[in-house]
């Protein structure tokens, strides 16, 4: 919604409530983004490699396992996976980079990298 309301200079919950009526009218159900989608885009844009790709995607991949993405923001779960992967591919970017390149504050990168984190025990040294 963000992009759309950004090139039509229109309010994103305006976009947003025309939407969910189209969808109920129409009696349609698009499921949220995958946050993996996210992952090539905000990559490119850190100039981060693409192993630190790989790796953040296979983060998400194992929090869709553990139903840890369900009510979370995509491009949340996507940043933070990001995050965590160019840690551990020395790869280092400021979790105020990536909050400005998915379009989120730093709390929900430092959110996101906290339960991802702990909840898939990934080690991370810095």
């Amino acid at each position: 919604l963000e992009e759309i309301a950004e090139v039509s200079h229109v309010d994103k919950r305006e976009i947003g409530k025309n939407y969910r009526f189209i969808t109920r009218e129409l009696g349609t159900y698009l499921p949220p983004p995958d946050p993996a989608r996210y992952v090539a885009r905000f990559g490119s844009e850190l100039n981060i490699s693409g192993e630190a790709k790989v790796k953040a995607m296979n983060i998400i991949r194992k929090a869709q396992e553990e139903k840890l993405t369900s009510g979370k923001s995509p491009s949340g779960t996507a940043a933070g996976a990001i995050y965590i992967a160019a840690l551990k591919c020395g790869e280092r970017r400021t979790q105020r980079e990536i909050a400005k390149v998915a379009d989120i504050t730093e709390v929900t990168v430092r959110n996101r990298y906290k339960e991802l984190v702990e909840e898939l025990d990934e080690e991370i040294e810095v």
